[in-house]
């Protein structure tokens, strides 16, 4: 099977390139890109035509921080009756593949589907071994995750209650973006560790929002 993985499109998905030859997309959060609902309900109904109308058997989404559209269970509906599996912090079978999905990342700001780090480690609880795809908006800690502190001081973002807890069940892949290419960090895509495949699709590189950075990724499983 081969899959499309893309993430933090941000309203600019219209820009990307579609593969020829895929079985499945998987897009892991932040769509759109208004934090207040009445600004990021246009920029959902764009995105949701485009993403529901691709050539590709299988649709996969989840929902980032700023995808304030998915705070509404009407919005939440509507994608399902198109045919698209999402998954909110749940799993999902495609082909015999095992598929879970999470919108939860570490709060920064106020933004939505944000958690204490302190409390993560609750939620990641739920996860268990045999997945064999993990897709969630944020990354684990020290993997594609770089980025700079207010104090422009370097520093791994991603969650370290989610890194310890991926490597404890070793999922075959690991699915996110949230952190974007920065300045002089690259942390879009595929970096493997133990038996582990981690792949960050984010597309967008902060303050360039207009233009992409990368196509996102295409792996087999």
């Amino acid at each position: 099977m081969n899959i499309w993985h893309i993430s933090d499109t941000h309203s600019y998905h219209n820009l990307l390139r579609i593969p020829s030859d895929i079985d499945m997309v998987i897009h892991s959060g932040d769509s759109t890109n208004y934090f207040d609902y009445f600004r990021n309900q246009p920029e959902f109904e764009k995105f949701i035509e485009w993403f529901s109308q691709l050539p590709i058997k299988y649709k996969v989404l989840i929902a980032g921080n700023h995808d304030a559209w998915a705070m509404k269970k009407y919005n939440v509906d509507k994608v399902k009756k198109l045919g698209i599996i999402y998954l909110e912090h749940e799993f999902g079978y495609i082909e015999g593949k095992l598929i879970f999905g999470s919108p939860y990342t570490p709060t920064f700001e106020n933004w939505h589907f944000m958690k204490d780090r302190s409390k993560l480690h609750r939620y990641w609880e739920e996860l268990s071994t045999g997945i064999d795809i993990l897709v969630t908006h944020g990354p684990p800690k020290f993997m594609l995750d770089l980025s700079y502190s207010q104090n422009h001081q370097p520093e791994y973002c991603g969650d370290n209650a989610l890194f310890k807890k991926v490597l404890e069940i070793e999922p075959q892949f690991h699915l996110f973006g949230h952190i974007h290419n920065s300045e002089d960090c690259y942390n879009e895509g595929i970096r493997k560790f133990r038996d582990i495949t981690f792949i960050n699709s984010s597309v967008v590189t902060d303050g360039k929002f207009g233009e992409l950075s990368s196509n996102g990724n295409i792996f087999k499983i």
